[in-house]
């Protein structure tokens, strides 16, 4: 079951029902381009198995980054590099989507770009909150141009070979912190009802579809829940599932959670207990009732049988992230009838957003090494890989903030 086929409504074929999920390399080059580092790391998942590969975010705004090793794709860009991406992606046959992203409010505040947000309400994260920067409530134009932009960069990533995209939806990114009562506060057209807080999505939905050929894929990664109390919740995904169903979406994929509760790495900030393993299976079996298209649930699994279990429920494909960091190519090994370990070292600190930063950390690093061509998983000490990972992340900021200036400079 786990190696048949699946056609999707717009016709196309993902070659078996294992997708590597996204996870945030951090390996853009010089100008938030993509190089030989990224093309290597795609081209080992590509070997491995998988039917479909999802980057992790590319960025519709170069001015807002999830961090400052994120790769960015504007209308403009230079589309050689994502040419040579998708080339190395696709070798193998696999469906190759690009998850197409603006971060919102979750922007580090050394960053100095924008932090759009439906409104003016802080990341809370305690002693940790001044990390980000303070968020700015969006106008009615500023809207417009962020459905503009992923519709753009929807476009380009089709002219430069990936055979589709994937609309972030979920992670408390833009459109989830729309979604989201906590995050969303307007009383105008954007804001307010379900239906309201759902405009956004659904814009961008139409305004990308509009763009691209009948072939080209589009799907949607959607909170199950924000899994905070009076947050986006379950009942709200059934509904905004159900408004999904009206558009020419191809897959929803199912997760959970945000910077403030990362249901994501099997925390919860109200105090909800997650399956051990696929995660947000109970959730996804439940919201199949409701889909016409396809579901995919991400979320913890490492283990064939649990695959497989995902897919008795009634998901059609397995999203699998940080087990595809482990272990590369556990597709063929699956089907080759091999059980490799396919699991990162956990961190459990007392202190959940240092925890959340240090498991984050150190899946970049795994991944960093399997782009310059390592192999064997390392026994990796979290404390040490996540001072590297700060150093590293401020070298990187000083190159990007260098790099926005010079581009301001000659767009002004």
């Amino acid at each position: 079951m786990l190696f048949t086929p699946l056609t999707l409504p717009n016709g196309a074929v993902v070659p078996n029902r294992l997708a590597k999920a996204a996870m945030e390399e951090t390996l853009a080059d010089a100008g938030q381009l993509p190089g030989p580092r990224i093309q290597r790391l795609y081209q080992r998942w590509a070997e491995g198995g998988a039917g479909l590969l999802i980057t992790g975010n590319v960025m519709v705004d170069r001015r807002a980054l999830t961090g400052p090793g994120t790769i960015a794709l504007e209308a403009g860009t230079p589309l050689a590099p994502f040419t040579a991406w998708a080339r190395a992606a696709r070798a193998h046959g696999a469906q190759v989507w690009m998850q197409i992203s603006h971060p919102g409010r979750q922007v580090m505040a050394n960053m100095g770009g924008l932090a759009w947000a439906p409104s003016a309400v802080a990341l809370d994260l305690g002693k940790h909150s001044k990390m980000f920067a303070q968020p700015v409530a969006m106008t009615a134009a500023d809207i417009a141009e962020v459905i503009e932009r992923f519709a753009a960069t929807a476009h380009a990533a089709a002219q430069a070979g990936f055979t589709g995209v994937q609309i972030h939806a979920a992670h408390g990114y833009l459109i989830s912190q729309f979604l989201s009562p906590l995050t969303n506060r307007r009383d105008d057209a954007w804001g307010g009802s379900l239906a309201h807080r759902a405009r956004l999505l659904l814009e961008v939905v139409r305004a990308v579809r509009a763009r691209v050929a009948p072939g080209f894929c589009v799907a949607v990664k959607l909170n199950s829940a924000d899994f905070q109390r009076g947050g986006f919740s379950e009942d709200d995904a059934k509904q905004v599932l159900a408004m999904l169903n009206a558009e020419r979406v191809d897959l929803v994929e199912l997760s959970g959670g945000s910077y403030e509760s990362p249901a994501m790495q099997g925390r919860t900030a109200d105090g909800r207990t997650l399956a051990r393993e696929a995660y947000f299976l109970e959730f996804a079996r439940e919201l199949t009732a409701v889909a016409r298209m396809p579901l995919m649930t991400t979320g913890g699994i490492a283990r064939r049988a649990i695959a497989e279990q995902v897919l008795q429920s009634g998901v059609a494909i397995v999203g699998i992230g940080t087990a595809l960091a482990a272990v590369p190519d556990l597709p063929r090994q699956w089907q080759a009838g091999r059980e490799p370990v396919a699991r990162m070292p956990a961190v459990a600190w007392q202190d959940k957003a240092l925890t959340s930063l240090a498991q984050m950390a150190l899946v970049r690093r795994r991944l960093h090494a399997l782009a310059k061509g390592g192999g064997a998983l390392a026994a990796y000490s979290p404390v040490v890989t996540l001072v590297l990972d700060q150093l590293r992340g401020l070298r990187l900021t000083r190159r990007y903030r260098s790099w926005s200036r010079a581009a301001s400079t000659q767009r002004g």
